[in-house]
């Protein structure tokens, strides 16, 4: 391989600036291709979580026993458009068998090494990008509406608590202490001490962005027609704005990712996890830090630009329209965790959250060809992980060793 090679990206969300960033630090020339600007993707609309002990799978037993009940609930953490569920039923089995049969350990492993660093990671790069306000420690806080639950949970927290992060219990008396504003239906809690939250996710993307660009990145937006493939792998990209050449090329396109891999013969089912958010503009009290609604498996964040509660999962397809009454059971929700908040000012969005039935994402070269790279699937962590896998990209497309097994990401484990 070069010293130097010339990378196209396609993807200008978190991930892909984070690859273009860690690539450009190495000495490679950087190109990235979007239809849309930087952060305007599904990047734009999450709950600002930097979740740095979260390397548990989705799919687990314990999830897998609730789901019944989810589905026959429209107000639950989980919804399925029925028309979709033919086309579903294929991953939605690969999912209930990762959830009761899944990788265990090699799985948590992959996930904690793209996770544990989120925070060291971000706090350099916002500093970097000339915007460190963006990041703010301080921890997050799962709050639980019974004491039966907090016992459930217990388990888990401490499993945290042996791989060396920080987790504090709290007492109903004591949570109330640290976020006076919450309703008191909440009977305790857990403190994730080593998470912090994005002030401004969309404003990340962009400033991440801007400094790619003063490192020699360009950034072009084009809509991605096709890929022509040579003897040796990809040779160009064909968009509606003209052909360009590929040296090397890393597919970050999050939950549109599986179509351009499908042209290079990785069928992978990725599918779309379609996830809300309302921001709720003056809402005259905040929490001081993101809080979890037990029950709604959401959570609410103070940002600068006001409350946004962020999260739960439909699933329907890529092009569906979005659901006002998703958006509005978040409203609700915000009042019911903050009851003293003002929500008659608020916003909606939803967004495409790529996923894979195992929770892992791909990362690392396409089964085919050598000069194509793969980096999506990060399913409702790619904010958290994005920094490790542009580092972890970069080592690859270099042709660099990583430290620790990387095979639970590959391509081809479908």
């Amino acid at each position: 391989m070069s010293d130097h090679p010339h990378v196209t990206i396609i993807g200008a969300g978190i991930i892909g600036i984070n690859c273009a960033i860690a690539l450009l630090k190495t000495g490679c020339k950087v190109t990235v291709i979007d239809r849309l600007p930087p952060g305007e993707g599904c990047s734009f609309g999450n709950a600002g979580l930097l979740a740095a002990s979260a390397y548990e799978p989705l799919a687990s037993p314990s999830t897998m026993l609730e789901v019944p009940g989810w589905l026959l609930n429209p107000e639950s953490p989980l919804v399925i458009r029925w028309r979709h569920f033919p086309r579903l039923l294929p991953w939605l089995m690969r999912y209930g068998l990762a959830g009761m049969f899944g990788g265990g350990v090699k799985v948590e492993d992959a996930l904690y090494h793209l996770m544990a660093p989120s925070v060291e990671y971000y706090q350099q790069l916002a500093a970097e990008a000339g915007a460190p306000d963006l990041v703010k420690a301080g921890g997050a806080l799962y709050a639980f509406s019974s004491l039966k639950k907090i016992e459930a949970e217990r388990a888990g927290f401490e499993a945290r608590r042996k791989r060396g992060f920080r987790v504090t219990e709290l007492s109903a008396h004591e949570m109330f202490e640290h976020e006076p504003h919450l309703s008191r239906h909440y009977k305790g809690g857990f403190l994730a001490n080593d998470y912090a939250h994005v002030i401004n996710p969309g404003r990340m993307v962009t400033s991440l962005a801007d400094y790619a660009c003063r490192l020699g990145a360009v950034i072009e937006q084009a809509d991605i027609l096709d890929i022509e493939i040579g003897t040796n792998g990809p040779t160009h990209l064909v968009t509606d704005t003209g052909k360009r050449e590929i040296d090397r090329l890393v597919i970050a396109a999050g939950a549109y990712s599986h179509q351009l891999t499908a042209k290079l013969g990785d069928k992978l089912p990725l599918e779309t996890e379609r996830g809300y958010h309302v921001t709720i503009e003056n809402p005259g009290v905040m929490p001081t830090v993101p809080v979890m609604d037990d029950v709604l498996k959401a959570w609410v964040t103070p940002m600068e630009m006001g409350l946004r509660c962020a999260g739960t999962v439909e699933l329907a397809d890529l092009e569906s329209p979005p659901s006002e009454k998703r958006q509005e059971m978040l409203v609700r929700l915000a009042k019911r965790m903050v009851p003293d908040i003002d929500t008659s000012n608020y916003t909606g969005w939803m967004g495409r959250r790529p996923t894979l039935p195992d929770s892992v994402p791909v990362i690392g070269p396409a089964t085919s060809f050598t000069n194509v790279f793969y980096a999506f699937g990060h399913q409702h962590l790619g904010l958290t992980g994005a920094p490790a896998t542009g580092r972890l990209v970069a080592q690859l497309v270099n042709g660099e060793i990583p430290n620790f097994d990387i095979s639970a990401y590959r391509a081809n484990r479908f």
